[in-house]
């Protein structure tokens, strides 16, 4: 498995899974930095499915989001959940669907099962991290 480090020095788009277009959510302030540090966020939340948060089309799903990315040759590196743990599983095999490198779980969110199902096909995983704080902690832009 690769360190955090080597994750987000190679990834470039980002699904943000759980994406809210609300300011005082740390979905969107952690997109917003992703965003400004050269990373592609792809928003995937159904409540907003259609309209765009940070300049980027948000789609319902993830497989949609990577079928929309797959006509410009796009793929999906990381896929950043802003779920409870408890739905981590179904957001696991969809990351494993559309061929993520990574599934990561951010502060406060651990499920172990979508971890194992995730190392299994081959992901990394990170759970329990905010990608924000992990960039911030390499001192340099990652992207």
């Amino acid at each position: 498995m690769r360190t955090i480090e080597q994750i987000l020095r190679a990834a470039r788009t980002v699904a943000v899974v759980g994406l809210s277009n609300k300011p005082e959510r740390a979905s969107l302030e952690v997109a917003s930095y992703l965003q400004e540090q050269g990373y592609r966020i792809i928003p995937v939340n159904p409540a907003y499915a259609g309209q765009e948060i940070l300049g980027e089309t948000v789609y319902a799903t993830l497989q949609e989001a990577a079928d929309a990315l797959a006509s410009s040759g796009t793929r999906i590196d990381i896929v950043d959940c802003f779920r409870k743990s408890e739905e981590i599983p179904p957001i696991a095999k969809d990351a494993i669907d559309v061929r993520a490198s990574c599934l990561w779980m951010q502060l406060g969110i651990e499920n172990q099962v979508a971890a194992d199902l995730a190392r299994a096909a081959g992901l990394d995983v990170v759970m329990n991290h905010c990608m924000l704080i992990e960039h911030r902690k390499l001192g340099e832009q990652a992207a």
